[in-house]
């Protein structure tokens, strides 16, 4: 088979740049360019992406290669139906790597119709470096590389208010945006930048935070065969994704004018506050991973898909989901039963296969930021304890003793957390273990001790999972705290 390209496809058309995006990744390529894609083909959006590698090595050359064409193929489940899709996507223009063209680079800044920048250069990619100048071809972190697009943009066009961007960061740290744009600002300091340049920044440009969601696998290199085998044409460029999709971003109405999302049936929510919706994503899909990692291991599963599967397994995550996480969150509960259903079907996707051991790098702090909040959240809603959550919190002490009948078990953690378990496990006082592990403020801030019950409810929960096993144990556990 031929390598894709335009000309074989029939692809004539050139879009105009619209949008300049840093990072050329599977994520990207599977969320930003399909949601744009379902733009140009809903409305008269007509919009082309030129993409920037943000560091020294990455893919550009390979997207070139292939004149930006690629392969999308998104598999899930959905109410308990299978669905696959696949999708060539034809919206990448240009790929460009300021290390080998700076000069390209700063081309896309006298774009006419650029509109949009939107990057994701993974968490550690908006970051401060002090040594960066603005004299480097390229800067070493993506804030300085955009702090310099932004410049020459603002000179090219004379400060120019209708040539100023909307600026959308899809890094997974929070308040994303106004952490790029404070580092901006900061190298506008450094740099002794113009002030009517910082004025055209603040007045002209738009800086708004998002919270994305959607598993990408990446390149599907254990089952290309079967992936060929679906096209007519070689492509070194394919990703696979799941079907569930999830972009909300912080705006106006204005933007909402920009991004007519809402003629196209993909799920953006273009909101004042995104907020609610993250702590709904860390409470309910972090929260439940975190949840059932110790105590379904313990148990004997090994994948996210066979806990929710099984019918134990899956009842206890079912809820601990719907009649304690949902019960403390103050959003719609229709909506929240909606989104839940969803994260079981993605939980059951028989294309992903997560394993229960990858999830358990960092559980405390984890538990901490993501389960902890529903547990008292749900006492300060109703007086008592969440059975499953705090039979889940036991169940992650138990997990760091290390071994589980005669076998060791994934833990990953730091040195000070697994020496502290170390110490403790070697006690078999379960009310002792308890105690000084909720007593823990470096684990979780605060004496957990103080909640009602809870040591007590932790040591019966400890006693009854070494002595009966987790499903037997539970069922005890349950009889014991009434």
């Amino acid at each position: 088979m031929e390598k894709i390209n335009r000309s074989n496809e029939g692809l004539t058309e050139k879009l105009p740049v619209k949008i300049v995006q840093f990072g050329e990744g599977n994520f990207l390529r599977a969320f930003v360019e399909y949601a744009i894609q379902k733009l140009n083909q809903n409305t008269d959006f007509n919009a082309g992406i030129a993409v920037v590698q943000p560091i020294d090595k990455g893919l550009v050359n390979m997207i070139n290669a292939q004149d930006g064409l690629y392969t999308l193929f998104m598999k899930g489940v959905k109410k308990g139906e299978e669905i696959q899709e696949k999708e060539l996507i034809t919206n990448i223009v240009r790929a460009i790597d300021p290390y080998a063209s700076f000069q390209d680079y700063l081309a896309l800044a006298k774009e006419e119709e650029l509109a949009f920048i939107i990057s994701n250069t993974t968490e550690a990619g908006i970051e401060y470096i002090a040594s960066d100048l603005p004299t480097m071809q390229p800067p070493v972190s993506f804030p300085a590389k955009l702090t310099v697009l932004l410049h020459e943009r603002f000179k090219h066009f004379k400060g120019a208010a209708d040539k100023g961007l909307t600026i959308i960061p899809c890094e997974l740290i929070n308040y994303n945006s106004d952490t790029l744009k404070e580092i901006i600002l900061k190298y506008c300091v450094d740099w002794k930048l113009e002030q009517e340049f910082i004025s055209w920044l603040l007045n002209d440009c738009s800086f708004h935070n998002t919270l994305v969601d959607r598993i990408v696998p990446g390149y599907p290199k254990d089952q290309i065969e079967e992936y060929n085998a679906q096209l007519s044409y070689k492509d070194d460029l394919i990703v696979s994704a799941e079907t569930f999709f999830l972009w909300v971003i912080e705006g106006d109405d204005e933007l909402k004018a920009k991004l007519p999302f809402h003629k196209t049936d993909l799920d953006v929510k273009i909101i004042s506050d995104m907020q609610p919706y993250r702590t709904r994503k860390v409470r309910i899909l972090n929260g439940a991973h975190t949840a059932m990692v110790p105590f379904s291991l313990l148990y004997g599963n090994e994948t996210v898909k066979e806990t929710v599967d099984n019918a134990f397994t899956g009842d206890f995550i079912n809820k601990a989901l719907f009649e304690e996480i949902n019960e403390t969150l103050n959003m719609d509960k229709a909506e929240l039963a909606s989104f839940s259903e969803e994260i079981l079907d993605r939980f059951r996707n028989p294309f992903v296969k997560h394993l229960l051991s990858s999830i358990a790098l960092n559980s405390i702090s984890k538990f901490k930021v993501r389960v902890l909040p529903s547990l008292t959240g749900y006492v300060d809603v109703h007086g008592k304890l969440p059975v499953h959550l705090t039979f889940a919190f036991a169940a992650l002490i138990r997990f760091y003793k290390g071994t589980w009948n005669g076998q060791d078990l994934p833990v990953n953690d730091s040195e000070d957390i697994t020496t502290f378990f170390n110490g403790l496990w070697k006690s078999d006082d379960y009310e002792k273990i308890a105690r000084l592990t909720l007593q823990n403020k470096g684990f979780w801030d605060e004496d957990l001790t103080e909640i009602p019950g809870l040591t007590k409810a932790i040591t019966i929960a400890l006693e009854e999972i070494d002595s009966n096993g987790v499903e037997a144990g539970f069922a005890k556990f349950q009889e014991r705290i009434k």
